[in-house]
């Protein structure tokens, strides 16, 4: 089970989470985020820190060559599409892609088969935040022939990771409000507290 811290906004939080073994960091481009970071800032961030580390761009509808044109800048291994993104949208980014999806009760998990050209992560739906709320959905949700394919982010903490792991084991978990001291602003002793956990977790 692979881990991402996303909301990164400081050097030393992303040098925490790669010190503490996160598996990526996420950076947020979405203008009206409370975690938004300049692409300026992010690159500089970005060259400062391991090559294996993923680092991960966040976008809601923005132009495709926009996000191809921070992508090269900060030097990002993935992008994380959390709008209204097609198929069709999709295949024009140059990094590999990841694609989230806001899930309640009526969502219809059938429309993933028409995402073959990215990676899927499964988020509550919120048409306002996109992400970053601390909210969860019922992860008992998530067809069982594909909860080791997706990524689940809305309301993972330090407190639930043992539940993930054990009846869902999806392929990763994207955390960023519950490590938190304020949007953007990572806790220390919450990543570690976080790390620790996980850690034994992932040994079972």
């Amino acid at each position: 089970m692979k881990i991402k811290i996303c909301g990164i906004t400081k050097l030393e939080d992303a040098q925490l989470c790669s010190k503490l073994g996160a598996d990526a960091i996420g950076f947020i481009f979405y203008p009206k985020s409370k975690r938004y970071i300049t692409p300026e800032r992010a690159k500089e961030i970005s060259l400062s820190l391991p090559p294996f580390l993923h680092k991960i761009g966040v976008f809601v509808n923005e132009k495709i060559e926009e996000v191809n044109k921070i992508a090269k800048l900060v030097k990002l291994t993935a992008v994380q599409l959390h709008g209204d993104e097609s198929p069709e949208y999709i295949s024009q980014i140059n990094p590999p892609v990841l694609k989230s999806f806001g899930v309640d009760e009526s969502f219809d998990f059938s429309i993933l088969d028409n995402f073959n050209n990215c990676g899927i992560i499964l988020d509550v739906k919120d048409s306002v935040n996109f992400g970053g709320t601390g909210n969860k959905f019922d992860w008992n949700l998530i067809p069982k022939n594909i909860r080791s394919k997706v990524i689940i982010a809305g309301g993972v903490s330090n407190h639930n990771i043992d539940e993930i792991h054990k009846n869902i084991n999806p392929y990763g978990i994207d955390i960023s409000s519950s490590v938190e001291i304020e949007p953007g602003i990572k806790d220390k002793i919450k990543l570690e507290k976080l790390f620790e956990k996980y850690n034994r977790v992932s040994a079972k």
